[in-house]
């Protein structure tokens, strides 16, 4: 296999990654605090709406005023939105889980419909379509790769690789960790010694969505230049599986996405189609997700509180 053909598989298996990687360490800050984030795909669908929506609406009047300016912080400013939306989406479900002790699967499952259905209105009075944004001319800023041809990416993937060892030291190294793990693997006990495990939980929860939707934008201002319906493809239930295949661990998670990031890569190293069917080359990485879905769900310990509900 040629140098060009390898650095073309790596690069594409990080770009891969990288959305997958926000999600599921968002994914980790929530059920470490007990709470199941089911609604990980829709949260990444409202911020990559938000991303690209607000980038497009900033810079428009200077670009109206000057067709070749640089708005140079629309993007920042779109990412911003991504990450507030992406909160605040995440406190809905917060609030419906943790207050109102509502099925969490069923919260989940209700804002990854609302992240199809919203977004589509959304364009629909902003656009005049349903499918897309307008386009932005100015993305988030690419760094080279110790100047490695090809190996270019936005900033938001180094941002992503770098949160690994931040989400661990804070979760194992930090008492806000200690009492995030606590709520999480026994809020009784954890209620007892004064921790107050309702505003953990929302806190955990409301992280998980600034992560999710930080691979929103990356998906919209980084990797792309706009909003596409349903752009998210399944990735936030990928991020799941890698959560559970990564037993809940920032390193585990790392390993996790970057082997779903290959399987989702094979596609250039299977020359799209030449060596198998560009079906099936495409439904790689979810045939894996059933795998692991299958084989790890019943190996893999997760926290003894997720999912239960919690009694003051």
């Amino acid at each position: 296999m040629d140098t060009v053909l390898l650095l073309a598989l790596a690069s594409s298996m990080i770009r891969a990654t990288t959305p997958l990687l926000l999600a599921a360490l968002g994914g980790l800050m929530s059920e470490r605090s007990g709470i199941v984030n089911i609604a990980l795909e829709g949260i990444i669908l409202f911020g990559a709406l938000a991303a690209a929506v607000v980038a497009q609406l900033i810079e428009a009047p200077y670009l109206r005023a000057d067709p070749n300016a640089r708005v140079w912080f629309a993007p920042w400013l779109g990412l911003l939105a991504a990450m507030v939306l992406g909160a605040l989406v995440a406190g809905v479900h917060a609030l419906v889980s943790i207050r109102y002790k509502a099925d969490q699967i069923i919260s989940g499952t209700t804002i990854n419909l609302m992240g199809i259905g919203i977004p589509a209105v959304d364009l629909a009075g902003l656009y005049q379509n349903t499918a897309t944004s307008e386009p932005i001319k100015t993305r988030l800023p690419e760094i080279s790769f110790f100047g490695v041809p090809g190996m270019s990416f936005s900033v938001l993937v180094y941002i992503a690789f770098l949160l690994v060892p931040v989400v661990w030291f804070v979760v194992f190294r930090t008492p806000f960790g200690l009492r995030l793990r606590a709520v999480g693997e026994h809020p009784e006990a954890a209620d007892s010694l004064g921790i107050s495990v309702t505003r953990m939980r929302y806190v955990g929860v409301m992280l998980s969505g600034v992560l999710a939707g930080l691979g929103g934008a990356y998906l919209s201002i980084g990797n792309l230049n706009q909003f596409i319906s349903e752009m998210s493809g399944g990735r936030g239930f990928i991020a799941l599986a890698a959560l559970i295949f990564g037993k809940w661990h920032p390193l585990g998670v790392l390993g996790a996405t970057l082997l779903f990031g290959a399987f989702q890569a094979t596609e250039v190293l299977l020359g799209g189609g030449k060596l198998l069917p560009p079906t099936l080359v495409q439904s790689l990485p979810y045939i894996l997700t059933m795998l692991v879905l299958a084989g790890f769900v019943g190996r893999s310990v997760a926290p003894k509180g997720l999912g239960k509900a919690w009694n003051e």
